[in-house]
């Protein structure tokens, strides 16, 4: 599993305009970017905290506020992509 391109597709609100992705080299980097946005969304609403810790409820709760996210991974076999299973 290592070393298969990722990429995040995200939008925060129902805005349209806040489309982005991200994509990383791993899937691994890919989880520790989603973690990454939302480190950096606690410290920007509490700035004047030194340590702030979290749960991964905590991050499945900010998640789950998001209008969406996906990821896609890319497939060595078939040098395509692919995204969530249904």
């Amino acid at each position: 599993m290592a070393n298969r391109h990722t990429i995040v597709l995200m939008q925060t609100s129902q805005n349209r305009a806040t489309r982005t992705f991200m994509d990383y080299d791993s899937i691994s980097q890919a989880m520790d970017g989603i973690c990454g946005l939302y480190e950096r969304k606690l410290k920007e609403l509490n700035p004047a905290t030194r340590n702030i810790t979290y749960d991964i409820g905590d991050l499945y709760n900010f998640i789950d506020g998001l209008a969406d996210m996906s990821a896609l991974v890319r497939q060595s076999h078939t040098e395509d992509y692919q995204g969530p299973r249904k």
